[in-house]
């Protein structure tokens, strides 16, 4: 049963740890500036409950643990790069990570193991089957407050992408095909198995018992092309032996039949080649979000994440976007939803966008016509012509000649969907393409930038190393997609904390600010001489009340 958690929480008269702590550890705890405190104030407080109210029955069922308080631990055990036994022994017994959470007694419980582990299941679940991205809802409303409150400029925004390793070992087409077979063999109950032929029974549980990492490295190309190509009939006769199954094991073994085989006639299976093979094809069966992806010189099988922020010289800068897909999911994809989720965030019109050049694209180019696109480069190798359209035609400049020609529509083929142009050489016969024409025309307005502008993207890439930094070899602890999601909003609040307690510091170096929750200690008002007791000015949260 959902119910909102009570975000003023009772101070206990003997059991609060203002009242015990003195000295040194008192002004740490008490310090508006420290982090426990703005970690309470800037996301613990902001968590809108409500949110996640549909993972949880309105009417069966005991209470609800304090979602504010499990969301922030999420993002505790993100922010430090903790493992589940560090997190839960530190929101235990350590008093500042207690402080975070709204934890301010000894006797305040913290959620058990299985109701932290239920609750990121429930989100995981919901999301999985079709339901809203309730994190990054929740990432929004956090930060469109601390937007609103901190006066965040929102008109001027960068964004730049990172790939992210999945838990998984790098298996080959062999493994892949071997793994996923296994773990539908073992996945059918004795019933299921009495349906199979002794032939294919005999195979399978020769397969259970090897191990194929042996097996690719004790075998030819040729032995293990053979072994590929009578696993690929296997394959088909289990798929057409328990059509129809609704199994997530079985699902997986018809995926990887399709992007593994094809068949060619009744009973004749053939192995695909390397080429057919598509970059979003079953990397792991552990892991069946993940995709394949050669970006320079990085491998990488898992994911891509796209991070927005606002750029103000002065003043506090803000992720307000985050964007997981797929590692074969290319950089063009995120410009248009990261610029209108930046401005659901911020309620400011997006005027300047700073990114490389991996963002451009026509389509990009035309959702953004009212927009500033401030490129710092383009990919490929630049052209030894320079194009420029203008009204009499093309105009082509050889620049390593200096030389000057006019081009001339050329004949349309069939296989050519827009206009080329074409001009004659001493040497040869020259044409270009729209989209030639067009990088020509990218090329010399990212030279006319200043070199401020186009370094104005920069500062983006220590956001993308903060985002990594408990990374090891820029692999992630995860596998999914939806869970990846789940890490990188918990950074990017994580981040956004340290800028904002940043901020204040140097903002505010002297003063108490922030908004330090108040906590209700009118019980206490009944016994005059229980009160006298209490060192007022030792309460950061009636200091506070005070001051407002």
């Amino acid at each position: 049963m959902f119910r909102k958690s009570n975000k003023e929480p009772q101070l206990d008269l003997f059991g609060s740890f203002s009242n015990i702590l003195d000295g040194r550890s008192f002004d740490q705890y008490s310090d508006a500036h420290h982090w426990h405190n703005q970690f309470r104030t800037e996301i613990v407080s902001r968590v809108d409950e409500s949110i996640f109210k549909v993972l949880f029955s309105e009417t069966m069922g005991a209470p609800n643990a304090s979602v504010s308080v499990l969301i922030g631990m999420m993002c505790l055990k993100e922010g430090f790069g903790w493992s589940d036994a560090q997190l839960f022994e530190q929101c235990r017994f350590n008093l500042l990570v207690r402080s975070a959470l709204g934890l301010f007694n000894l006797n305040d419980s913290v959620p058990t193991e299985s109701t932290y582990y239920l609750f990121r299941q429930r989100i995981y679940e919901y999301q999985r089957h079709g339901g809203e991205d309730l994190l990054q809802r929740s990432f929004v409303s956090i930060t469109r407050q601390q937007v609103k409150e901190y006066n965040v400029n929102g008109r001027r925004i960068r964004m730049d992408s990172k790939l992210i390793g999945s838990n998984i070992a790098y298996f080959s087409r062999y493994e892949i095909i071997h793994h996923s077979l296994i773990a539908f063999y073992k996945s059918l109950t004795r019933r299921q198995r009495a349906l199979l032929r002794v032939q294919d029974v005999t195979q399978l549980s020769e397969l259970a018992s090897e191990e194929p990492g042996k097996t690719m490295y004790y075998s030819s190309q040729e032995e293990i092309k053979t072994r590929m190509e009578s696993l690929g009939l296997l394959l088909y006769q289990l798929i057409r032996i328990f059509a129809g199954q609704e199994s997530e094991s079985y699902r997986l073994l018809v995926r990887v039949f399709q992007e593994q085989y094809r068949v060619v006639e009744e009973e004749k299976v053939l192995l695909r080649p390397k080429e057919e093979i598509a970059s979003d094809s079953l990397q792991s069966p552990h892991d069946p979000d993940s995709a394949y992806r050669h970006k320079q010189d990085q491998k990488i099988k898992g994911y891509t994440v796209n991070l927005t922020e606002t750029i103000s010289q002065d003043s506090l800068n803000l992720i307000t976007n985050v964007l997981v897909e797929k590692a074969n999911v290319s950089d063009v994809e995120f410009v248009q939803p990261a610029i209108e989720q930046s401005i659901t965030v911020t309620d400011q019109p997006v005027e300047t966008v700073y990114v490389d050049g991996g963002y451009q694209s026509p389509d990009n180019d035309e959702f953004c016509q009212n927009i500033d696109m401030v490129y710092t480069g383009l990919q490929g190798t630049t052209s030894r012509y320079d194009l420029e359209m203008t009204p009499e035609g093309l105009l082509v400049t050889d620049t390593q000649t200096g030389q000057f020609y006019r081009g001339r529509l050329a004949k349309k083929i069939k296989t050519s969907k827009e206009d080329r142009w074409v001009i004659d050489t001493d040497k040869a016969r020259v044409y270009f393409s729209q989209q030639a024409i067009r990088a020509s025309h990218l090329r010399r307005e990212v030279q006319r930038r200043s070199k401020e502008e186009r370094n104005q993207r920069n500062n983006i890439e220590a956001t993308i190393f903060q985002l990594g930094y408990h990374l090891g070899n820029n692999k992630s602890k995860y596998r999914g997609l939806i869970k990846h999601k789940i890490w990188a909003i918990c950074r990017s609040l994580w981040i956004n904390l340290v800028r904002i307690t940043n901020f204040l510091k140097e903002t505010y170096p002297r003063t108490i600010v922030g908004r330090i929750n108040t906590v209700n200690i009118s019980r206490f008002a009944w016994c005059s001489d229980l009160i006298s007791t209490i060192n007022w000015r030792k309460s950061p949260e009636v200091e506070m009340r005070l001051l407002s």
